[in-house]
């Protein structure tokens, strides 16, 4: 136990050295370990039966008076045993005996979940673990005036544990942090060379006529920035940005870090804060006296490096990754006590399949019925009961997405660091709330796939001789976000008719959907876009009375004359984090320390009543000054809805950018921007099956994966500089005067980075003119190509270029596989190769599908076509001309299936051969149709037409299956869902 602040360092020392030598959730200390952080720590001694006076003394000079051993009372069988051999190595050892209570919960209720709960951690059966649970309820929480009963014939054990409380006056509030100093050059103080560094990024940012307002604005940060000692804060993001950024890594700053003049200097983020009114006082200020929060997104496939920079920089005693409680949800509290109930595999397997029930406990029989469970079985009562308890409960400690804290002087000594499951991660015992709680620095190296994308597209472009780019110059084609460039009517234009699949942010079906009705023109607009799909805006139902006020169909007013500064670029409807802050001091009354209280309890909408508390100030303070009741409570819904998914303007304009930077490569370089998706996935909402769609839908030629042309990534077959798609262009034909794409092989399902690189060597020396010449040059060359790997790139057509069909190159490869012997060097001996049938179109779709998932040649559909025109089926082209209100019915493969947080429908995106789909359904629709809805085989939907304008939806009545029960096994597909 901690006495003081240099014990409770000489602790986490001492727990980091048995955690960093042994993986993770283990700690593996010798005795030796002690000696060095025993100061300043009370020691007690848990005897175990056979624990001797030899085995005790060697520690009684390492701890000298602080060594105590202890004793306890459970009422349990051998308790009088137990208590006599501690009292007898007490006394033979002279030490002192301390009553203790080894609490594992708080109330003698929580018994039988305790024992769940060991079941769990164990991996046994209830019934099989009789042994590990404690007899009785003994285990909890007591009061002083139950120990002295249970202990009335040993008051000295008792007072010794008093004593040892005593002497323990360490306080958590005694932690103080200091930021890291040595990242200064040229012997400057942090000050001056942050000041330096500054001015020497405007100077890149602007040229030499820096404006006047820019000027002003990074004085005043500087000021703020230099009062409040954060100095250093800045120097780390800064270091650790310049370091990337020497390894050509993308990466922005995001988040109120967009406020921030200084920031966009440093090249910490990219948006120019004088361009879009951002407020820094949103980000740091002298009221507020707390670290800035910076969080940076790095490409995906790349942030490791960072984190590697960062932990070699500082060392692992003053670097590690802040951990993340996860906690039990409904599907993993299902399983796991379902296992430890002792329900069949089967059985668990079924009810956390079909877990969407579990909050709505007036249904739940009937879900069992429908999944083949016994809703009467008290097993199966009780696990659920179980389940519903834990659910919420801290489940296991796990690493932060991205949160580093780095220290001047020994983290170990703040907070115990051990090893993470991840190779080379170590991480801190703290989540993010303990360390906002310490104000320790904390930098968020966050990963983002879109920046991996766009990076990876930039340098295509210019390898293949177009313009150069980075973020903050492809906005440079609207430099002031006015939308007036003829660039940015174009990609405005594209946006407004919605063709933004791929893009990021604005590439759901809710965003596509919103499109077409708020029309963006210019940067801003993008901005309210990427914010205004949000739970926030949604639920304080402000959504609707913006898009009347933009489209001139209802009045701009304010609720109070003091509204209209914070509400005006949103013509008078609060969207924004900041706005909602900004509301509560100018129409509510609330101080500046009190907003900002009122920002973080947003932070904590998972914890009841944290917003809660704010409602009766917040309503009356508006009601005070003639606020209506109905718009008070639709800004604090909107509050609580900010809390679980709403943006600062902040973090909207950063997203906005990276928003324009993929439309603007989408609408001038598809071909470019669709190779570099397909080499960054995983990511976003779309296959590359759906990617791949949308490109040849726009004009992008795109060929298959062969052995002569493919590398591993997908590349372009340019024959020429790259230039961008023509303005006047029909959206068809964006594509036709660029490249045509060439699919990689990472495409090919199973297929090994490492062998498609060994196959590109052997390529080198030339083209190959047979799978038997392909098959003889790789296997002498040594390469790690595989017979499964072989067979795969048979099966996927990637030897059709040499003139031999998919069949006869399987036979060729297989036919070497046995024998090792070229049946294929002389062709006097060659043997005649047998006439293999042809495959027909579905097979080769088949084909296609299993090796890469996607086919260029045919659609599933297109081949149940037949049979749905007779049933009145009409196609996705065919619903483009379908009148509103009209009933009909279509079918396709569901791509994606959506259910927006507290949203009263469920929007799914079916394909079919010719198109996309866009189903809304109920609920209650849902939960009729529940097979079919969820099913990976194609369905039919039926219901009527609703048109809004060039948004498109069938809002379903039925669904069920498009295919009989012979088809099923060859049709299924996979979609993306719920996300």
């Amino acid at each position: 136990y901690a006495m003081n602040r240099r014990g409770y360092a000489n602790l986490c020392r001492l727990l980091t050295t048995g955690k960093r030598r042994a993986p993770k959730g283990k700690c593996d200390l010798a005795f030796a370990d002690l000696a060095p952080f025993a100061e300043h720590l009370q020691a007690v001694v848990l005897p175990a039966p056979s624990t001797t006076a030899a085995d005790v003394l060697p520690l009684m000079p390492v701890f000298e008076d602080r060594l105590s051993v202890a004793v306890a009372r459970h009422l349990d069988a051998g308790q009088e045993a137990r208590v006599s051999a501690a009292a007898r190595l007490a006394s033979e050892t002279g030490l002192p005996l301390v009553a203790m209570n080894d609490v594992h919960f708080h109330d003698t209720d929580c018994k039988p979940l305790q024992d769940v709960l060991t079941c769990v951690r164990e991996g046994k059966r209830i019934d099989q673990a009789a042994h590990l649970l404690f007899p009785n309820a003994e285990r909890r929480l007591k009061s002083g005036t139950e120990m002295h009963a249970l202990f009335a014939d040993m008051p000295a054990a008792v007072q010794r544990s008093v004593e040892i409380a005593e002497s323990c006056t360490f306080s958590l509030d005694e932690l103080r942090y200091e930021y890291p100093h040595e990242l200064t050059e040229d012997g400057l103080s942090p000050a001056d060379y942050l000041r330096r560094e500054t001015w020497l990024g405007a100077g890149r940012r602007y040229g030499e006529s820096i404006p006047a307002k820019v000027r002003t604005q990074i004085e005043h940060e500087l000021g703020i920035i230099a009062e409040l000692r954060y100095e250093p804060y800045f120097l780390t993001v800064y270091d650790i940005v310049r370091h990337a950024r020497r390894l050509g890594i993308l990466c922005q700053g995001r988040g109120s870090a967009a406020n921030s003049a200084v920031c966009f200097c440093l090249g910490v983020t990219s948006v120019d804060p004088a361009h879009n009114e951002l407020l820094f006082e949103r980000f740091m200020s002298r009221e507020r006296a707390e670290p800035p929060d910076i969080d940076i997104d790095f490409e995906h496939e790349r942030r490791e490096e960072v984190i590697q920079y960062v932990y070699n920089k500082y060392g692992r005693e003053r670097a590690g990754m802040c951990a993340t409680v996860i906690h039990y949800r409904t599907r993993s509290a299902l399983r796991e006590v379902g296992r430890a109930l002792g329900l069949t595999v089967d059985q668990v397997d079924r009810l956390s399949k079909s877990h969407h029930w579990f909050d709505d406990i007036n249904s739940t029989d009937k879900r069992l019925r429908e999944v083949g469970l016994d809703p009467g079985s008290r097993e199966l009562k009780t696990a659920i009961a179980f389940a519903r308890r834990i659910r919420g409960f801290p489940r296991h400690l796990s690493q932060h997405v991205g949160g580093m804290v780095m220290t001047n002087g020994r983290l170990d000594e703040l907070v115990p660091i051990e090893n993470a499951a991840m190779k080379d991660r170590s991480v801190i015992e703290w989540d993010k709330d303990d360390i906002d709680a310490l104000g320790i620095l904390k930098v968020d190296i966050l990963s983002l796939g879109m920046l991996s994308a766009i990076r990876k597209c930039f340098a295509m472009v210019a390898d293949h001789g177009g313009r150069s780019f980075d973020l903050a110059t492809c906005l440079g084609t609207d430099p002031n976000g006015l939308g007036e460039s003829p660039e940015a009517k174009a990609l405005y234009e594209m946006l407004c008719h919605a063709d933004s699949v791929g893009t990021f942010q604005v590439e759901s079906r809710a965003q596509m959907s919103m499109l077409p009705r708020l029309k963006p023109a210019k940067f801003y607009d993008l901005v309210v876009e990427v914010a205004i799909v949000r739970p926030g805006p949604i639920q304080g139902g402000m959504v609707h009375p913006y898009l009347r006020r933009r489209n001139g169909e209802e009045a701009i007013d304010y609720p109070h004359p003091n509204a209209e500064e914070a509400l005006k670029r949103t013509l008078g409807i609060p969207l924004f984090q900041e706005q909602a802050m900004r509301l509560a001091v100018d129409v509510a009354g609330f101080s500046p320390g009190e907003a900002d209280k009122l920002r973080k309890a947003m932070g904590g909408w998972r914890r009841p009543g944290v917003i809660d508390q704010y409602h009766k100030k917040l309503v009356d303070g508006m009601l005070e000054r003639g606020i209506g009741i109905e718009y008070a409570e639709r800004v604090f819904n909107q509050i609580k809805g900010f809390g679980e998914y709403g943006f600062p303007e902040s973090h909207s304009v950063s997203f906005a950018l990276l928003s324009y930077a993929s439309s603007y490569l989408k609408r001038f370089y598809p071909a470019g921007f669709t190779a570099c998706l397909l080499n960054s996935q995983p990511m976003g909402f779309y296959s590359a099956s759906s990617l791949i769609r949308d490109a040849r839908d726009h004009g992008v030629e795109v060929r298959p994966i062969d052995v002569n042309s493919s590398d591993w990534d997908s590349t372009l077959d340019a024959q020429r500089a790259y230039a961008p798609a023509p303005l006047d262009a029909h959206p068809a034909d964006w594509g036709k005067a660029g490249p045509a794409l060439r699919l990689g092989m990472r495409q090919l399902q199973g297929m090994r980075q490492a062998s498609v690189q060994a196959l590109v060597e052997a390529r080198a020396l030339g083209a190959f003119a047979s799978p038997a010449e392909f098959a003889r040059r790789v296997q002498a060359a040594g390469a790690p190509i595989g017979w499964r790997e072989f067979a795969i790139l048979a099966q996927a057509g990637a030897f059709d270029s040499t003139g031999v069909t998919r069949r006869d190159a399987l036979w060729q490869l297989l036919g070497r596989r046995d024998t090792g012997r070229d049946l294929f060097a002389n062709a006097a001996r060659r043997e005649k190769l047998p006439l293999l049938a042809k495959l027909t179109d579905v097979e080769s779709m088949h084909l296609d599908y299993d090796t890469t998932g996607l086919s260029l040649n045919f659609h599933p559909l297109q081949f149940l076509r037949p049979k749905l025109d007779q049933a009145g089926v009409i196609t996705s082209r065919q619903l483009r001309e379908t009148a509103h209100g009209v009933s009909t019915k279509v079918a396709g493969w569901t791509v994606t299936r959506q259910r927006p947080g507290e949203g009263k429908m469920l929007f799914f995106t079916l394909e079919d051969e010719l198109g996309t789909i866009n189903l809304m359904l109920t609920p209650k629709t849902f939960e009729e149709h529940r097979e079919a809805a969820l099913s990976s085989l194609p369905i039919i939907a039926e219901g009527k037409v609703e048109r809004s304008g060039e948004v498109i939806h069938l809002r379903v009545k039925t669904l069920y299956s498009a295919v009989t029960a012979e088809d099923s096994t060859s049709l299924a597909t996979p979609s993306r869902d719920f996300h």
